[in-house]
Formats: C-alpha cells, structure tokens, sequence
C-alpha cells in the first residue's frame, strides 16, 4: 500500500464555520498548515503550541512598547500563524481537548491585554489602548456568539464552558469569570430581540451576512491590521480601528432588527 500523502492530513485539520475571515483563510491558515505538516509527524502537543503563541505575543508585546515596531509586528505575525496552527494541529492529530479549548481562550485574552498595554506604552495613549482593549474584546466576543447562537438555529448546539477537571478544570474557572458574563448578556441580549418571533424573525436574525461581516473583526484580522499599522509606524491608529470595530456593531445591530421586521411583513 503507497504511504499516505503529507498533504492529506490538511483535510482534518480544517475548521468547518458558516462565515469566510479573508485574512485568516488567505494568509495565515495557509501558513498554519505548513506548521502542522512539520509538527504533525513529530507529535507536538497542541497546548505547547498555543503557549508558544502566547510567548511569542508577550515578546511582541515588549518590542512594541520598546518601539521595535516592526520587530513587534514580526512576532504577531508568528504568533497569529502559531494561533491557527493549534487547533488545526489538534484536529489533525484527533488531540482535541477541553484544556486545549479554556487554554486557547484564555492565552488570546492575556496576550491581547499585553499588547494593548504595549500600544499605550508605545503611543503614550494608555487611556485610548485601554477603551480599544476593551471595544476589540467585545467585537470578539460578539464574533463568537453570534456564530454559536447562529449554529443553535441551525440544530448545532455548542457549549462554550464544557465540563473540565484538573487543570482544565482551573482553566474553566477562569472563563466562567472572565467570559461567561459576556457570553450570558450577549445570548439574553438575543432572546430578548427575539422573545415571541416566528421561525422567519429568528432566522432573519440570526443572518449569514451578518456574521461574514463579524468574522472579518475576527482576532486574525485584528492582528493583521495591527501588524499594518505597527510596520506603517502608526500604532495609534490602531486603537481607533479597534474603537471603530466596536462603533460599527450599532449599524450591524440596527440592520439585523429590520430585517428581523421586515420578515413579519
């Protein structure tokens, strides 16, 4: 029998969504694969992969707010690449675990909290990087249950705080503080949208425009613009992107609710 091909083991490692991230898809998955190619065959575990990210940010995090610009925007290169790598390792490899899923969270969250206080350091604007830090963290929050709640309509229920023990376990405890409140108001913030709508309201809702456009906010997408503006010389700006991310959820609100309406008629 002829030995499997390399590149078959892509085909697993691909993350089934309803929504296209152009810069993740195009630039930094691409990437990603050729990381799991490499790391697959050595049985790289996929948490060592994900705090080799997270260290790869933090030292991003320290050459920004050292001013290596572009050095910063190398390593968040690296680093968003690493970010794809993890879970399509996992997938690759059949290594999916819970603590893979907190651990992941969790590190994205710290690593984005480095780098905002580097921007702040960097631009001498720490009161705008702390309103961006917290306007990208909605937008990724909103990203990611707006797409939960839209596989829900659809009959794929998906848990963001599974059972964990141990370490894990420990992980989870963190999300259920951090997280959880978010994830809870953003999903009552939809039933109440929704309280009484007919199956065509929800759908209308619940649309797939809508979350093309959030996945576009994604965290790769953030990274990339960040890496823009750090090789541009222009950190600043991105903190206005990030408050823009945030301003731009109103319009997408408002449309979702008209379509929501206008299903009615």
């Amino acid at each position: 029998m002829s030995p499997r091909p390399r590149f078959c083991i892509l085909a697993p490692s691909r993350k089934q969504r309803p929504s296209f991230e152009v810069a993740c898809e195009l630039i930094f998955r691409p990437l990603a694969h050729l990381v799991v190619l490499v790391l697959a065959p050595l049985r790289v575990p996929p948490p060592a992969v994900v705090l080799t990210a997270a260290t790869t940010g933090a030292a991003a995090a320290i050459s920004i707010a050292t001013h290596h610009l572009v050095a910063g925007a190398a390593l968040l290169v690296v680093k968003t690449v690493l970010d794809n790598a993890d879970g399509q390792l996992a997938r690759a490899t059949n290594q999916i675990t819970v603590l893979g899923r907190y651990l992941d969270s969790e590190s994205d969250l710290l690593v984005n909290a480095f780098v905002f206080t580097g921007l702040g350091v960097a631009t001498h604007h720490p009161v705008l990087a702390l309103i961006s830090f917290f306007c990208v963290t909605l937008v990724l929050g909103v990203d990611f249950n707006m797409e939960r709640l839209y596989r829900a309509e659809l009959g794929e229920p998906f848990d963001p705080m599974p059972p964990a023990s141990g370490v894990a376990g420990v992980l989870a405890a963190v999300y259920r503080a951090v997280y959880a409140p978010q994830d809870v108001w953003i999903e009552r913030y939809a039933a109440w949208r929704l309280r009484g709508a007919s199956p065509a309201q929800r759908r209308a809702y619940h649309d797939r425009a809508t979350l093309q456009i959030l996945a576009n906010f994604g965290l790769s997408t953030q990274l990339a613009a960040l890496v823009v503006c750090l090789v541009l010389g222009a950190p600043a700006v991105y903190l206005w992107i990030g408050v823009g991310c945030a301003i731009a959820l109103i319009p997408l609100e408002v449309r979702r609710g008209r379509r929501q309406a206008l299903s009615h008629l």
